[in-house]
């Protein structure tokens, strides 16, 4: 099958779209495991959120799940992925300056790094769409 210049062949298609998916599974990880341990165990996260000195630290960490968990799981399924990848990425540069900005501690230094990569590879998400293997390409097929 002769393809037009430009236009990836058929297997590296499918390569790229593997990679879309695996890319969304592995960003969406750390928000779905954070999420979920916000739910099952919220007194730690209440105390850190109030030690951080936000107001409302219970409804904070409401937010906080309810971003993580809805938005993980719209990474994963490609659904309004662009939105989510967006959602996802401000949230974690929030979480970095709000919780990771003691520079001069190297743990905290790596964590706001690790944000701001993350929001990195988010931004590309939006950018780019989650390919085909998504709800958002399924439903714009319908």
């Amino acid at each position: 099958m002769a393809t037009s210049i430009g236009a990836p062949a058929e297997g590296a298609r499918s390569y790229s779209n593997a990679l879309a998916l695996t890319g969304r599974v592995l960003l969406a990880a750390i928000f779905l495991l954070s999420g979920f341990g916000k739910v099952v165990q919220p007194g730690p996260m209440i105390a850190y959120i109030g030690a951080a000195g936000l107001p409302y630290p219970k409804l904070a960490l409401a937010g906080s799940a309810l971003v993580e968990l809805l938005g993980g799981a719209a990474l994963v399924l490609g659904y309004r992925t662009r939105v989510a990848a967006i959602v996802l990425a401000l949230f974690s540069l929030v979480t970095a300056l709000t919780f990771h900005s003691a520079f001069g501690d190297q743990n905290q230094f790596i964590h706001f790094f690790k944000n701001v990569a993350m929001a990195g590879g988010l931004l590309q998400v939006a950018a780019f769409g989650g390919g085909e293997l998504s709800l958002d390409a399924r439903l714009t097929r319908n």
